[in-house]
């Protein structure tokens, strides 16, 4: 766990100066060098993780190591493609790294039928990136949504992969009652275990951090909620906004209440009426807003990719912090390969197994340095 003192956030500024860099939110469409066809240009390195073995008190697998339905299993879901390779590659091993049990999780990674790299390549670099990693690559029918698509603020947000996560029910192996979804712009600085042991109470189905200052009117258009029928979605409610790149999902539940389904049919509306501007997210609002088991925020830091639109730094807030989370306009990994990164994308640095960026790590190890020093003669 990352505790942030107000001292640390100090230290934290003190790095670098806060130069904002422009980068692309959720996922975008492939550019000329990673189109279907083009497979062959695609080229990314990564250097072998350090293995990491179970502590003694962890329960010991009666089966294979890859039975998916081995109850001892923490499952973790993530999408995968070329555009967000090496976000996925650093959250892995932030999960491995902080893992009490690393060897008793599971990863389910859904990769869609129209990417620009093949799933068995990506399934490959997996491999060879990490020798023991138990995983599954799933392949994400895209006509399953590309009708239901409308059009966003952000060309990006229509990326039918965003919407994968609404499928995973379907996707995943029976066998599989609960798994913890997360983006690929994240890295986990706690025990993974720590999440998975939350109970969902009563009925519910997901559950997430919930931020219940924001602004939730927000999220959806004056059409919506001049509505007569539309705003009764969350009558006798008090919704919340809630980031869906953090949940943990109860997939029995899931399926015996046909959530996909609904989710479906806020998509079809959207085709018809226009009542939301957000992508992905707004149906899950709509469908969940309310319902949702809170979660401490330590589990979903996010926002440190910066405004949607428009990229910007962010200091973290105070406290302490289990997940980072860099949703928003800007990524770690493109503002360190311009040499002008945020100060918060130090943290994410040390979990980068992308062998280009390697050469660079020991000049930011030294920067690093350098600023401890100047920090400490203050």
């Amino acid at each position: 766990m990352l505790l942030l003192k107000p001292i640390s956030l100090l230290l934290l500024l003190l790095l670098l100066s806060a130069v904002p860099i422009p980068a692309n939110a959720i996922r975008s469409f492939p550019d000329s060098q990673t189109r279907p066809g083009n497979e062959k240009r695609f080229h990314m390195d990564f250097s072998e993780a350090p293995k990491y073995t179970n502590g003694i008190s962890c329960r010991v697998l009666p089966g294979a190591a890859n039975d998916v339905c081995d109850s001892s299993l923490v499952h973790v879901a993530m999408t995968i493609d070329s555009e967000y390779l090496r976000g996925t590659i650093a959250a892995v091993h932030s999960v491995f790294k902080q893992a009490s049990c690393p060897e008793n999780t599971f990863f389910h990674f859904v990769a869609s039928d129209s990417g620009s790299v093949d799933s068995h390549h990506l399934s490959r670099i997996l491999t060879s990136t990490f020798p023991a990693l138990n995983f599954r690559v799933y392949i994400f029918r895209e006509r399953l949504v590309n009708h239901l698509i409308s059009p966003s603020i952000r060309r990006a947000l229509e990326n039918p992969l965003n919407y994968a996560r609404s499928y995973l029910a379907d996707l995943l192996d029976p066998c599989v009652e609960r798994v913890i979804y997360l983006d690929s712009d994240v890295v986990v600085v706690d025990d993974i275990q720590k999440l998975w042991g939350i109970s969902l109470s009563g009925s519910r189905v997901i559950g997430a951090p919930e931020y219940c200052h924001a602004n939730f009117t927000k999220y959806f258009s004056d059409e919506f909620w001049r509505d007569s029928e539309l705003p009764k979605a969350f009558d006798k409610k008090q919704p919340c906004y809630f980031n869906t790149g953090v949940m943990v999902i109860d997939l029995v539940r899931w399926r015996a209440g046909g959530f996909t389904r609904k989710i479906e049919n806020w998509m079809e509306i959207q085709k018809e009426k226009r009542i939301y501007e957000l992508g992905s997210l707004p149906p899950f609002l709509l469908v969940f807003g309310g319902d949702v088991e809170a979660i401490h925020h330590r589990w979903n830091q996010h926002g440190l990719g910066g405004d949607n639109l428009m990229n910007s730094c962010r200091p973290l807030h105070p406290g302490p912090v289990s997940l980072l989370h860099w949703s928003g306009g800007g990524k770690p990994w493109t503002r360190l390969d311009l040499g002008m990164p945020c100060p918060v994308d130090l943290l994410w640095a040390p979990y980068d197994l992308y062998k280009h960026h390697q050469s660079h790590l020991q000049d930011l190890h030294l920067l690093q340095h350098d600023h401890h020093q100047q920090f400490f003669m203050l």
